[in-house]
This record gives C-alpha cells, sequence and structure tokens, in this order.
C-alpha cells in the first residue's frame, strides 16, 4: 500500500538524517496510513478508503458522504 492518503492527500516527506559525526543520509517521514472501511447509505455498500489519521478525523467531522463526493469530484474513483 502506498503512502498517500484518498482524503487529505497527505505523502511522504522526504529529507536528510544527521548523525552525530554530521553524516547525512537520505530518509522519509511517512504519514500515518490506515486502510479503513466506511459504510455509504445512500449506495447501500461499504468502501475502503486508505486515509491518515488526520483524514479519519476529517471524515469523522464532515460525514462519509461529503468526503466520498469530494474525492469523486477530484476525479479519483472509488
Amino acid at each position: 500500500m502506498s503512502a498517500h492518503c484518498q482524503v487529505t492527500g497527505r505523502k511522504p516527506g522526504f529529507g536528510k538524517s544527521v548523525s552525530h559525526s554530521h553524516t547525512r543520509t537520505s530518509r522519509r517521514w511517512n504519514p500515518n496510513i490506515q486502510r479503513k472501511t466506511y459504510y455509504l447509505p445512500s449506495e447501500g455498500r461499504r468502501v475502503t478508503l486508505t486515509v491518515s489519521a488526520k483524514g479519519i478525523k476529517t471524515i469523522d467531522r464532515d460525514g462519509i458522504e461529503a468526503v466520498v463526493a469530494r474525492i469523486r469530484a477530484r476525479g479519483d474513483k472509488i
């Protein structure tokens, strides 16, 4: 599963780890990605989304119907 949120669009951040000797090596900061299943009452089916922790909070706040409408308006398939 790629580290990409379907709701917020969060992706990994890239940078460098700096050791005590100041040697720099590449690293990445992954968002907290979860696979969650939600029930869509309007369609009578369940949808599985790849969401970050912030995306889960957004769904709790706005509702799954509004979030799915936003995802579809962007052109993403669910």
